[in-house]
């Protein structure tokens, strides 16, 4: 299925790919400068990578939070990053109405694991052609991952992946059942660890989301092991800084080695 994404490169490597990018597009600088800098990386370790992005974030915790700096002006510094460096980019979309907005710009559309069982989304997004992405809610089993695959296929398009993201665990924190990615597997797609929301921790009292990017790599390297088939990491030069989702980032410069280390974690599994 990778290889009707448009523009990924070394699809044929055998190695995981990659979504990554920052939670939301701050500025067109800043989207340039991580996608050419993990573009370099990737391409040095022949691992497809997919530029990730959100032209606008819609369920932020709280009415002041950032949520973009325009759809229209966004999406644009999307598709300028799509030109530059000749990359596939995947972006989120809210309402069903964005889906045919958003596909004109991008070649993924993801479904936030909020609204995976939102059925006119999801149809909306089939019926683009686009490849989609749909987010395991973090208040559903993995086996019920099928349903939201049906879904799509019974609307026409049968390019889907599916992400794990974390289940809730309590109020405030979420815990990863590696069983779930082989779990998803059975439906014959590809399944991608998220790994930088999988350590969120929601519902702080202070409306904003905290997290635990300290055991990024943990969690990366336990889901290549159980066979996760792509990873997504959101990353940002200065996580302390970046306008959402700061706190559950992995700085940039960190994002080689981690990657190094999947590839061997990948090549022992095999």
């Amino acid at each position: 299925m990778l290889q009707n994404i448009p523009q990924l490169k070394h699809t044929a490597s055998g190695n995981f790919f990659l979504m990554a990018g920052p939670c939301i597009v701050e500025s067109e600088q800043m989207c340039m400068d991580i996608a050419g800098t993990v573009k370099e990386i990737t391409d040095r370790l022949q691992i497809p990578y997919i530029f990730k992005a959100s032209f606008r974030k819609a369920n932020r915790s709280r009415l002041d939070s950032f949520t973009g700096i325009g759809d229209i002006p966004s999406l644009e510094i999307l598709r300028k990053v799509r030109q530059r460096y000749q990359l596939p980019i995947v972006t989120d979309i809210h309402e069903s109405h964005e889906a045919a907005l958003a596909a004109d710009y991008v070649d993924v559309l993801q479904i936030p694991a909020f609204l995976c069982r939102q059925t006119e989304l999801l149809v909306a997004a089939a019926r683009t052609g686009k490849t989609v992405n749909v987010k395991k809610g973090q208040f559903l089993s993995p086996e019920s991952m099928k349903f939201a695959i049906d879904k799509i296929r019974q609307s026409g398009n049968h390019q889907v992946m599916v992400t794990e993201r974390g289940t809730m665990l309590g109020y405030g924190d979420l815990v990863v059942d590696m069983r779930g990615i082989p779990e998803m597997k059975k439906f014959d797609v590809p399944v991608v660890m998220d790994v930088t929301h999988s350590l969120q921790q929601p519902n702080q009292a202070s409306g904003v989301t905290g997290g635990k990017p300290e055991l990024i790599s943990t969690i990366a390297r336990a889901a290549m092991a159980a066979g996760a088939d792509g990873i997504f990491i959101e990353t940002h030069p200065n996580p302390a800084k970046a306008l959402s989702d700061g706190a559950n980032m992995l700085q940039l410069d960190l994002l080689e080695k981690l990657l190094v280390s999947l590839l061997k974690v990948q090549q022992a599994v095999r």
